[in-house]
């Protein structure tokens, strides 16, 4: 018969599981474990009170108490005697799963449950107050000290075991939190008795992540922070913990970014920060040192590593934020630590920006890109749910600072006149409503207030007059997150401008410094060339790493583009969608957003468009309808060099500039481009002179070259070109008109400010030729010189590629636009052009325009004089009425007969200018055709310009009253200015107004409507000329152009 094992009972058996678990014994046994402890007293009591020597759960919290009372050599500390206790209950409860008894498997079941919630809530109670349980030496922490369950919690968050305070006295003895044990820690009990914990934990996480770079370990500590905040009380406990959002006297963005709980988390970058703040490892120094001795291969490794982590930590904190804003108790915390945020850093917009006031650009690039990701649900493809941006929340919602914000059109008076109206409109609609459901509901129940109190408590609370105005989260993250985009991302742009420019002019400065060590070696030479080469070495790192972080994340960039096509598309819901021509007036919600909404997404896409592949793939149809409807619109956009940036990404978007064919259709295949592209680029060329700025005058260029640009591609273009002629039609007196004028005035300025400029920088060669004289020179004037010589070619490249540009505009447009030039308050202005570049190309002092290298200052002599000759020739077509070579004749300064004085024989009967530029073309190839239509125009010119002294020794004495008083001309149509009373010939007063809209005398505003004929006058004028004409030649005389056109018509050529 084989030994049968006694059946035990479950006390018994209740006994074991219990000593197992809580590592006890009630028998002084010889054992040598020491984590078994023998609890004498708890036996001691059991005996006098008479029970049996066995545990049970009724005795649970006397055994826990005793054991940790207990002290005794060897026994583990607390904290992870309580993981232990829990870890063997759950180990106890896996061998119970196999009991076959299913009663006493129950049991059993319930014991371990309720050793594990003993374990648990007694670990709470000392983590709370680590001294209430004795604990060795080896074993002791403090509240001063890292929660030792942290480190549970990174075993629990990541596959390897994450032990970033080795030391601390916390481990758990097996590696790792047992199964449940954080749920069970951190869900099932109030947030009284968890807060203390998760505040020191929280305050850990922090601690461990301050001055972390983008190469430390911040994956672990965040990872901790997103299984913290599942709990609800853990999430709570956060937005609760005094330091989620630091308020003080002292506060600012950058006490925010290092003292809040999840500042250091944002702080975590590649970005460069100051040296106070700066993040280890350092990102520069380790992935980008003498990046010019770098293979391409590695290069690309540190950009991916640092693009890819920089996205785990986007990814990570959004999905913190995006937990607790979907938590009903925790989201009016999220908003006012962004709020708070955004509010504090204002004055990162700031040209320059105080670092210690201020957060870090790191912090605000990657709030930017979190922000974004809150964003994805409402920017899909049809921007569906962008009816839930209110644009009154600029000014009712007081959780952001944005009333202070320049707004696109309206003033400050304006803007706080139109809100105070606004909450006069809304009190009464409101008033009136409420009055309205009273009335209803007292229709039904006279008695019953409660119905009163029911139908109001539907009514939508918008309380303006306290600015407490509740608003969708749509329309509360739209709002932020332009703001966060404002202060970090575009401003990251400008910073990495910035920092381009200056490592451009050390690598000058390096340049120069190096062609003077070669002249003459100086110890001081030496210090500067090094102290210039670790200035280049720290900015090139610097570059790359906004490059990693920033350029080299198209997906980041993409986002961007999404949000702020959301952000043109509901601004131009404010004016009735994407429709031509605007409303009359600008609608209030419209011109009070602020103006940085529009500038922003300008910035991105000129930004965008120079990072290659950046725009692959991204819709640009709604950015270009928005700047075709607005980019001449001062009514709704007040500040020019706003509009003015519309064309400058017009500009980086032309085909022939982008690289990209996709963007051929922008400007050839939509509607609105198509009819209002070039009229609105004609009106903003002519808008830009008068920008109010101290600098306009110079900055109007650098507008109108990107104007110039553009009208070039689209002139190629046929139906732009069609669309152009027809408002060169309809516009002929207005826009138009005034664009020629500016174009023509440019024209003039540039080229003859380049041609003096040239004739200075030739001097300057002369004196630096001569070495003897130049080397007796002292050292510091030569290197001023020198300096000046650069920069003076510098301006004239700039300025000689203006002129280049316009004179061309010139040359094509009047091919097939004529009439403007031909008017009267226009043509003697374009032939005095003409004929003053003609003398400097052609006359006596040509040669001293010569230079060695012209090509390296767009100077190509040679392809003026053919544009110029062009114009003529152009114009000459279309004149039906033989007022150009009129015009040409009248103009003293250049055109001539004694200027120049030519070998050619007399005997060709023409302007000697013109046979000088005639021969030019001939021996560079032109046309002759085009040669013989020059010259023939110069012939007429000389007739007529005979004929016209003929005429001015017929009328002898003029009186004084018949002289325009700007000009000193016979009037012919004279006209008398309202404001000065001053009488002026009609054309001559035109061509003033096409400049400046004022009386010349009396700076009075004045337009050509304002004009007022003195038909009196110009009676008196026709009789004079009348009378004197009889008296010289007995009978009336009448210029002939026919006979002019036959004195000129000579059959000569010009080819030797």
């Amino acid at each position: 018969m084989s030994n049968q094992r006694p059946q035990r009972s479950p006390e018994v058996i209740e006994d074991i599981i219990l000593r197992k678990i809580f590592s006890v014994s009630l028998i002084d046994s010889m054992e040598n474990d020491p984590q078994i402890v023998y609890l004498e007293m708890t036996a001691a009591e059991m005996l006098s009170e008479g029970k049996p020597l066995l545990l049970s759960r009724e005795l649970m919290e006397r055994i826990l108490i005793d054991r940790l009372s207990t002290p005794s050599p060897g026994a583990e500390p607390p904290f992870p005697y309580f993981i232990g206790c829990y870890r063997r209950a759950h180990d106890e409860g896996k061998k119970i799963a196999s009991m076959k008894d299913k009663n006493i498997k129950s049991e059993m079941e319930s014991v371990v449950k309720q050793a594990k919630q003993l374990a648990v809530s007694h670990c709470r109670i000392h983590l709370g107050n680590p001294d209430l349980f004795p604990s060795g030496e080896s074993g002791s922490w403090n509240k001063e000290s890292v929660s030792p369950l942290l480190s549970l919690i990174f075993s629990q968050v990541s596959s390897s075991s994450i032990d970033v305070y080795s030391g601390s006295g916390g481990g758990s003895g097996s590696g790792g939190a047992p199964p449940g044990f954080l749920d069970e820690f951190f869900r099932d009990t109030d947030l009284d008795s968890v807060d203390p914990v998760l505040k020191g934990l929280y305050e850990d996480l922090r601690g461990s992540v301050l001055k972390v770079s983008a190469l430390g370990n911040f994956q672990g500590p965040l990872m901790a922070l997103r299984l913290l905040i599942r709990f609800p009380n853990g999430a709570k406990s956060l937005v609760n913990h005094p330091w989620w959002v630091p308020r003080n006297t002292y506060v600012n963005g950058r006490v925010i970014e290092m003292t809040s709980i999840l500042g250091p988390f944002f702080h975590v970058s590649a970005l460069p920060d100051h040296t106070i703040f700066k993040s280890e490892p350092d990102v520069g120094e380790q992935c980008f040192s003498e990046a010019s001795t770098r293979r391409p291969a590695d290069l690309l490794s540190s950009f991916t590593t640092i693009k890819t982590v920089m996205n785990n930590l986007y990814d990570g904190l959004g999905e913190v934020l995006l937990s607790l804003l979907k938590n009903a108790d925790t989201r009016e915390s999220v908003l006012e630590y962004l709020a708070e945020v955004i509010n504090r850093n204002s004055s990162r917009a700031h040209i320059q920006v105080d670092p210690l006031s201020c957060a870090s650009s790191g912090m605000f690039v990657n709030l930017s890109a979190v922000m974004l990701r809150l964003c994805e649900p409402f920017l899909d493809a049809n921007l569906s749910k962008r009816d839930k941006i209110d644009p009154k929340y600029v000014f009712r919602s007081t959780r952001l600072d944005l009333r202070e914000l320049t707004a696109l059109h309206a003033s400050s008076e304006e803007v706080a006149n139109w809100i105070n109206k606004d909450k006069s409109d809304f009190s009464v609609k409101k008033n009136e409503e409420d009055s309205q459901l009273v009335q209803s509901e007292g229709a039904v129940s006279v008695s019953s207030n409660s119905g009163v109190a029911s139908l109001l408590s539907k009514v939508k609370p918008v309380a303006i007059s306290t600015g407490t105005a509740k608003y969708a989260f749509i329309c509360e993250c739209f709002f932020m997150t332009a703001r966060v985009l404002n202060l970090g991302l575009l401003k990251a742009f400008s910073d990495f401008k910035r920092l381009v420019q200056d490592l451009s002019r050390f690598e000058e400065t390096l340049s120069t410094f190096r062609a003077m060590q070669e002249q003459a070696r100086s110890p001081q030479l030496e210090l500067d060339i090094a102290r210039v080469e670790k200035e280049i070495e720290s900015y090139s790192q610097e570059k790359l790493c906004y490059e990693a972080q920033i350029l080299r994340d198209g997906a980041f960039i993409q986002h961007a583009l999404s949000f702020y096509r959301l952000m043109v598309v509901w601004l131009v819901d404010l004016v009735g969608g994407f429709k031509m021509p605007l409303p009359l007036t600008c609608p209030m919600e419209f011109a009070c957003m602020p103006e940085h909404f529009i500038e922003d997404a300008l910035e991105l896409l000129i930004f965008a468009s120079r990072i290659p592949k950046a725009l692959d793939g991204f819709m640009l149809d709604d950015f270009m309808n928005f700047i075709i409807m607005f980019m001449a619109s001062p009514e709704f956009i007040r500040n020019p060099y706003l509009r003015a940036k519309m064309v400058e990404v017009l500009n980086c978007l032309m085909p022939n500039r982008s690289g990209s064919s996709a963007t051929t259709a922008l400007f050839e295949g939509h509607q609105l481009s198509l009819e209002y592209l070039v009229r609105n680029l004609l009106k903003l060329y002519v808008d830009i002179e008068f920008t109010g700025s101290h600098t306009q005058f110079y900055d109007k260029f650098n507008i109108r070259h990107n104007i110039a640009e553009l009208l070039e591609y689209l002139w190629q273009v046929p139906s732009h070109r069609n669309a152009w002629r027809q408002i060169a039609r309809e516009e002929e007196k207005g826009v138009y008109l005034n664009f020629l004028n500016f174009l023509v005035n440019d024209s003039i300025y540039l080229l003859d400010e380049s041609l003096n400029k040239i004739l200075e920088l030739k001097q300057m060669e002369a004196e630096m030729s001569n070495t003897v004289e130049w080397e007796r020179r002292p050292a510091q004037e030569r290197q001023e010189r020198t300096r000046q010589f650069h920069s003076q070619e510098n301006i004239i490249r700039i300025d000689m590629k203006l002129a280049n540009e316009d004179v061309g505009m010139l040359a094509f447009t009047s091919e097939q636009i004529t009439a403007p030039f031909l008017l009267p308050e226009m043509v003697e202005r374009v032939a005095n052009m003409l004929n003053y570049f003609l003398l400097q190309l052609v006359g006596p002092q040509r040669k001293s325009l010569s230079l060695k290298e012209p090509e390296k200052y767009e100077f190509r002599p040679k392809k003026l004089l053919k544009q110029i000759v062009d114009i003529y020739v152009h114009l000459a077509r279309g004149d039906k009425k033989n007022v150009f070579p009129a015009a040409i004749s009248k103009d003293g300064r250049s055109y001539n007969e004694q200027v120049i004085q030519f070998t050619a024989p007399q005997t060709f009967g023409y302007s000697q200018l013109f046979i000088a530029a005639a021969d030019v073309l001939c021996r560079i190839g032109e046309d002759g055709r085009v040669i013989q239509e020059f010259v023939d125009l110069g012939a007429k010119a000389k007739v007529i310009a005979s004929e016209a002294l003929d005429a001015e020794a017929t009328l002898g004495d003029i009186p004084d009253e018949f002289l325009d008083p700007i000009q000193y001309t016979l009037m012919k149509d004279p006209v008398i200015l309202p404001s000065s009373r001053m009488t002026v010939d009609r054309p001559v007063i035109q061509r003033h107004l096409l400049s400046d809209n004022s009386d010349p005398f009396s700076r009075s505003h004045l337009t050509q409507e304002m004009l007022v004929p003195n038909t009196e006058l110009k009676q008196r004028i026709e009789d004079f000329v009348r009378s004197q004409q009889l008296r010289r030649h007995g009978g009336p005389t009448f210029q002939s152009s026919k006979a002019a056109e036959q004195t000129g018509d000579c059959d000569v050529t010009l080819i030797d």
